[in-house]
């Protein structure tokens, strides 16, 4: 009897079977995680942009072997601030902070508009 009684508080009738759950489908994206994701197409275009930016930033300073606090030393910003550019945290950031950092490392920013495909 005590064993019946376990099985109905852990939700086990005697059945197996594991629930299943539909096959997933892969669906191509668009070339804006943004916009897949449902944001107006302005603000998308602006969070890819400050995304790329960060990227680039972060893969300068793993490529210099910096610290945290020695990156915010040479980009003459606090450690916590690095911390933030690190983690992604792209609210924090303007698309100008971000290029700012960017000539201060020495890298050229070059800025690319085309016309979306209908």
């Amino acid at each position: 009897m005590a064993n019946n009684a376990t099985k109905r508080r852990n939700g086990r009738t005697g059945s197996n079977k594991a629930k299943q759950s539909p096959p997933s489908q892969v669906l191509r994206g668009s070339e804006n995680v943004f916009e897949d994701l449902g944001f107006a197409a302005e603000e998308a275009a602006n969070l890819k942009v400050r995304t790329d930016l960060m990227l680039d930033l972060r893969r300068y300073i793993q490529k210099q072997g910096w610290t945290q606090a020695e990156a915010a030393t040479f980009f003459a910003e606090t450690q916590p601030r690095i911390s933030n550019l690190l983690k992604g945290e792209i609210s924090r950031f303007s698309i100008d902070k971000l290029i700012n950092l960017l000539a201060r490392a020495g890298l050229e920013v070059r800025v690319e508009t085309k016309l979306k495909a209908a």
